[in-house]
This record gives C-alpha cells, sequence and structure tokens, in this order.
C-alpha cells in the first residue's frame, strides 16, 4: 500500500489559484509515477495531469494547459499541482494516484494507488 493525502483545496474566485498537494508515506515515492484526477458527482473521474518519477516527463489534459503545472518533491515525498487561472468549471474533488507501471497514465485504471481527495470550488 501507499497511502496518499491530498491537501490545499478549497473555495477561490474565478481567475484564482490553488496549489494541491499529494503527500506519499511509506514506500519510495520517486519509484512511482504520479497522477492528478478530478470528479465531479455523477460524472466520469478525469484525468488532468500526470508526471514521471523522475520529473522528466509531464502531460496535461487539454482543459488545463496554461493553466496547472504539475511537480514532484520526491525528498518529501509529494506532488503538487498548481492551478492558475481558474474557472468555475474547475469544480470538482481532485485525486492523486500513484502506480510504479507506465500504463499509459492517462486513465484511473492506470493506477493502483489512491488518495480520498480534496474538493476544490471555484466560484463565478
Amino acid at each position: 500500500q501507499v497511502p496518499l493525502v491530498e491537501s490545499g483545496g478549497g473555495l477561490v474566485q474565478a481567475g484564482g489559484s490553488l496549489r494541491l498537494s499529494c503527500a506519499a508515506s511509506g514506500r519510495a515515492f520517486n519509484s512511482f509515477f504520479t497522477g492528478w484526477f478530478r470528479q465531479v458527482s455523477g460524472k466520469e473521474r478525469e484525468g488532468v495531469s500526470w508526471i514521471s518519477s523522475s520529473s522528466d516527463s509531464t502531460k496535461y489534459a487539454d482543459f488545463v494547459k496554461g493553466r496547472f503545472t504539475i511537480s514532484r518533491d520526491n525528498a518529501r515525498n509529494t506532488v503538487y499541482l498548481q492551478m492558475n487561472s481558474l474557472k468555475p468549471e474547475d469544480t470538482a474533488v481532485y485525486y492523486c494516484a500513484a502506480t510504479l507501471l507506465d500504463n499509459g497514465l492517462k486513465y484511473p485504471q492506470d493506477y493502483d494507488y489512491w488518495g480520498q481527495g480534496t474538493q476544490v470550488t471555484v466560484s463565478s
């Protein structure tokens, strides 16, 4: 098991920023590919961004490109999602996920470990 704990969510006005953190404990986090997903009640969980274990590769969903930045600090066993220029449609529960294998990283089924999620609400 790789316990993951997200933090940093909250309520922000449109155009504002938040930084989400995903802290891991236990096994060496620097071996894991990590992703951020989000989910709105009644809708499927969708991928937001992914980062390789060594940070040499990052990818973003089209709807966050240019606004969100994923990064990681393996010394702190933490992955971050900096979210700028937030829009009301970014409102969702945000989850981090981790896996040892690169099976594409785009879909929830590509990951083995999940956090509990953190709520992000963007008001208009």
